[in-house]
């Protein structure tokens, strides 16, 4: 799978986020050009700019005609777009190749069809590397590691500009199997793994000291609330008398997956979510259900905690339904939509601003704990979980 560092960041890749569906015919948006030594000036007077898409046709056919090198079409369409967008100025609305939304949309879903293994192209040294592996993937099961260099693929060799053919490689039907050639330390290893269906975010439970259950959620994708859901039934089942749900580093992910989460902690009819769009416009969520979640909660958050978590984060502490331990959380109160588009590629457009039940702003803010604790970076010691058990001790 493939994945570069900016993509791999939770908060600005996991958002929270709307999915619809749209076919929509796109056209060409933008253009950069370029001003380098050895340009012959040319007074041009056909060139119609009156509007974006008849200045673009104008362009591509003075391209066409005079442009001395062959032209790869989509590559600039892709770029054009690209650039018109992101002049918005608004980090959370981007546009997305077809390859781009491929990998976005397996993020939200928070399953793929692969080995398990984040690889990004190193270019100054011309190599692929492993960046981590995926829990319970092929990849972590056989031992690959990260740093390690992928050298071949089913006996094929691939060079740092070759990253998205070694990925298309890579991935193939459920139950086949795919041949790397891994270099660690100078030597050659070779393995064969099963490409199976990969959980990127798998939910956690475990029963710490004093009978306290403990849930960590990494991120908020499909299906995550029943995971959520039966995690704590199970914990529940060994009688646990408090909850810790950790959202550190939690980037957000799917809005109806957190609240569905809220629901299960808060009591009927209570509001959820408020948001406003460009029109002013409010409206309001509510829980539907009663509670079915009757133990003491800590969260625990840090600066990494954004989006669709700090929606669950504020709902909580608003009702008083848990303690906020931690550090004071990112601060994104977007919500984006996503459209797909006929050609694959994608539009995610910020369109709504949400605030807390009590009304208070999460965008630029963020949520500050009830108990703020940084944890010694110099030390293993987790003092922000440490003060949770405290508290529901």
């Amino acid at each position: 799978m493939q994945i570069n560092k900016e993509k791999f960041s939770k908060i600005y890749n996991t958002i929270m986020i709307v999915i619809i569906t749209a076919v929509v015919t796109f056209s060409v948006t933008s253009i950069l050009l370029y001003r380098n030594g050895g340009i012959k000036y040319i007074p041009v007077t056909k060139v119609d700019t009156t509007g974006l898409g008849a200045t673009l046709t104008s362009f591509k056919e003075l391209l066409n005609k005079k442009y001395l090198y062959e032209l790869d079409e989509t590559k600039m369409i892709e770029s054009a777009i690209k650039g018109y967008i992101n002049a918005v100025g608004d980090e959370y609305t981007e546009y997305f190749t077809p390859e781009e939304m491929e990998n976005f949309t397996t993020y939200t879903s928070g399953n793929y069809i692969g080995i398990g293994v984040y690889i990004e192209a190193d270019i100054t040294n011309n190599i692929i590397r492993v960046i981590s592996t995926i829990k319970n993937g092929s990849a972590e099961k056989a031992g690959i590691q990260a740093n390690d260099i992928i050298s071949k693929v089913n006996g094929i060799s691939y060079n740092a500009n070759e990253l998205s053919k070694m990925t298309a490689e890579i991935k193939g039907e459920e139950g086949t199997t795919v041949e790397l050639a891994i270099i660690r330390d100078g030597k050659e290893l070779n393995y064969n793994l099963v490409r199976t269906n990969v959980q990127l975010y798998p939910i956690e439970g475990r029963v710490l000291e004093e009978n306290i259950g403990y849930i960590e959620l990494a991120s908020f994708d499909e299906g995550c609330a029943d995971q959520f859901r039966s995690v704590y039934e199970e914990l529940k089942k060994k009688n646990i008398k408090g909850l810790v749900i950790d959202l550190r580093d939690n980037g957000g992910g799917i809005v109806d997956e957190a609240l569905q989460i809220a629901d299960y902690i808060l009591d009927k009819d209570s509001t959820m979510l408020i948001t406003v769009d460009k029109n002013n416009t409010e409206e309001i969520e509510n829980s539907d259900n009663n509670p079915i979640i009757d133990v003491p909660i800590v969260v625990l958050v840090d600066n990494g905690t954004a989006s669709a978590s700090e929606i669950l984060a504020g709902d909580l502490q608003d009702y008083k339904k848990s303690i906020i331990v931690g550090q004071k959380t990112f601060g994104k109160g977007v919500i984006q939509e996503l459209y797909t588009l006929n050609d694959g590629s994608g539009l995610k457009i910020t369109v709504k601003e949400y605030y807390t039940p009590n009304r208070n702003k999460i965008n630029k803010v963020g949520i500050t704990p009830d108990y703020e604790i940084l944890n010694n970076e110099e030390t293993d010691n987790d003092e922000q979980l440490a003060k949770a058990i405290e508290l529901l001790k």
